[in-house]
């Protein structure tokens, strides 16, 4: 994180004074699991202090699901000082809101009309069948991996989320062009297993869309039109990840491109003012399984959690 920017620590203080002055101290312990924090045990009793009892319950959250939570009460009551270190989290957040998120493409690129310029209302008329469209509003929490889990169950017609989280992650997996693209997949999904409520990693988004350059062999005007993967965080944060291959820095014969790496890098600026955090990988990184491994879960902590 940012210097500057409030700690784990600080949040949890934050949340925890929110929660003392909005929730009577009978209704705490009934309305924990609706926060995120863990079950009562016993022995525990927050009429002795509200306060101590939710920074407890907060102990060891990492700053992802903190920020969640802190935006779950926002939702539910003002809180100006907890408002504004959530703010403070989000100093570089995006300020548009997300409206259309089509991704995981596995064949030709959709064909799209507005349907609503006013709205901004985005529709799939060709090879829909594709893609993924997510069509739900994606709150200040971010989208989580249970989020597109449930949306995946209602598609699916069934209760079983187990069932549908597997047949999500592997059509995700689906959509991946490369070997390295899959171990980051990989790697990064494997927090699922610790619980649905983290960040979704999405795959083969599509960030631009330029409907002329399909016909005629014409180029796109658009440097990315797709990003290899992006997270939706809270507080309106988006990281996109790339994973550079030899494409983005040199020709099909293997001689150096400096146009196109110049384009890469100016498209990346472009992003960064618009306020996305770009992080790339090179291939290279990815040629030693293990090693990449350990990288990516270094990576992926520090970025969630940042540091405590």
């Amino acid at each position: 994180m940012a210097a500057g920017q409030p700690k784990p620590h600080d949040l949890r203080a934050a949340i925890a004074d929110s929660v003392a002055e909005h929730v009577k101290a009978y209704d705490v312990a009934e309305s924990h699991e609706g926060l995120g924090l863990a079950p009562v045990v016993e022995g525990e009793d927050p009429f002795r202090s509200k306060r101590i009892y939710v920074q407890s319950k907060l102990t060891g959250k990492p700053m992802a699901e903190l920020r969640r939570i802190a935006g779950r009460l926002l939702e539910e009551w003002n809180d100006p000082s907890l408002q504004t270190m959530v703010d403070g989290l989000a100093a570089r957040g995006v300020r548009g809101e997300v409206r259309n998120l089509i991704f995981a493409s596995t064949g030709p690129k959709p064909k799209i009309v507005l349907r609503d310029a006013i709205d901004n209302v985005v529709e799939v008329v060709e090879n829909g069948q594709f893609c993924l469209y997510y069509d739900r509003p994606v709150s200040e929490g971010g989208l989580m991996w249970s989020e597109l889990v449930d949306w995946w169950s209602a598609a699916l017609k069934t209760a079983n989320t187990d069932v549908a989280a597997r047949h999500r992650w592997t059509r995700l997996h689906t959509s991946l062009d490369s070997d390295p693209e899959k171990t980051l997949f990989r790697s990064y999904t494997k927090r699922y297993q610790a619980g649905f409520d983290q960040p979704a990693l999405i795959p083969q988004v599509y960030l631009h869309y330029d409907p002329y350059s399909s016909t005629g062999g014409r180029r796109s005007a658009l440097v990315r039109q797709r990003m290899d993967f992006l997270l939706l965080l809270p507080g309106r944060r988006r990281v996109v990840i790339e994973i550079d291959g030899k494409h983005h820095y040199a020709r099909p014969d293997g001689t150096a491109d400096p146009a196109a790496y110049a384009a890469m890098m100016a498209e990346d600026r472009r992003l960064r003012l618009r306020g996305y955090e770009v992080h790339r990988f090179g291939g290279w990184e990815f040629v030693d399984n293990t090693a990449a491994h350990v990288t990516l879960d270094a990576f992926f902590d520090e970025l969630l959690d940042g540091p405590t």
